[in-house]
């Protein structure tokens, strides 16, 4: 893996007399443009230092949502209706990374039925840093649904090292909800509306009440697009693959459009096998 953006800036050149040397106006002074980025395999520790939260972790909304998702190169978030024929080793330690930051992951019911989610689990590597901020061994799981239409005899809700947080409406069914907590899940209610759908900004809101202000999204498309459409994503971290998929697969955002586009900036690219690993904060206005 090497690092495209930022590089690091060495120390101007000094001339024999100790001063620093002229530079062209094609090459400031401290910038090498001869000298490639170094291609090595980083350590977890590297990548957790490249990709921890800013501190405190708190955006507008009370807490710091990041996402990570993978996209072809023709916008495909998804091949076959799963995300991992787009991954990549590279791609996989990245997202055991971030997990491994977070207080919790916030995934939609869809996402956790298509690609078998199982609970998050704790990690040696991220221990201490865990330990010095006050976190879990492992992030919890947090689950959005408006139904509660899950099966909640799965791994994910009767074996998590963490209690799996279960988000829904007003109008969930009292029997699911029932269903949830017996099997040991905690259930969160974010939205009052009459039509029963989750509020984008109340599931943050919800999770920063809880302590969980480090939060980290891995979609799918219309949960997604929901947080950038109430102003509360924070950071995307997209890896884009080497590949092309063709065909009608989503977006990584799938939902309503944004009455204006909301811009980010980018805060960092790595790459491995042609895989760009970016990162892009956004601006507050």
């Amino acid at each position: 893996m090497r690092r495209l953006f930022p590089l690091p800036v060495p120390a101007p050149a000094e001339t024999p007399t100790g001063t620093p040397a002229e530079t062209s106006a094609a090459t400031p002074a401290g910038i090498s443009v001869e000298t490639p980025a170094e291609d090595r395999e980083w350590a977890l520790d590297e990548l957790a230092d490249a990709y921890a939260y800013p501190e405190p972790p708190h955006g507008p909304s009370g807490a710091y949502l990041r996402a990570n998702m993978v996209s072809s190169l023709d916008g495909a978030a998804h091949h076959d209706g799963r995300s991992k024929p787009l991954s990549s080793d590279a791609d996989m330690r990245i997202f055991g990374v971030l997990r491994g930051l977070a207080d919790a992951v916030v995934v939609g019911a869809e996402t956790v039925r298509r690609e078998g989610y199982r609970p998050a689990r704790a990690r040696e590597a991220f221990a201490e840093r865990r330990a010095a901020l006050g976190q879990p061994p492992a992030p919890a799981i947090a689950v959005v649904s408006a139904s509660l239409d899950l099966d909640f005899s799965r791994p994910l809700f009767t074996e998590p090292l963490v209690p799996t947080i279960v988000i829904t409406g007003a109008t969930a069914a009292e029997e699911r909800i029932e269903a949830a907590r017996a099997a040991g899940a905690e259930v969160v209610f974010a939205g009052a509306g009459p039509s029963g759908r989750v509020d984008a900004a109340a599931v943050v809101a919800a999770l920063a009440e809880l302590g969980h202000t480090r939060l980290l999204t891995e979609g799918g498309p219309t949960l997604l697009a929901e947080f950038a459409a109430a102003g509360v994503l924070d950071e995307l971290c997209l890896a884009v693959a080497p590949l092309v998929t063709a065909g009608d697969a989503k977006r990584i955002m799938n939902g309503p459009v944004l009455g204006e586009p909301e811009r980010f900036t980018l805060a960092s690219v790595l790459e491995e096998a042609g895989f760009l690993f970016t990162r892009y904060r956004r601006i507050y206005q």
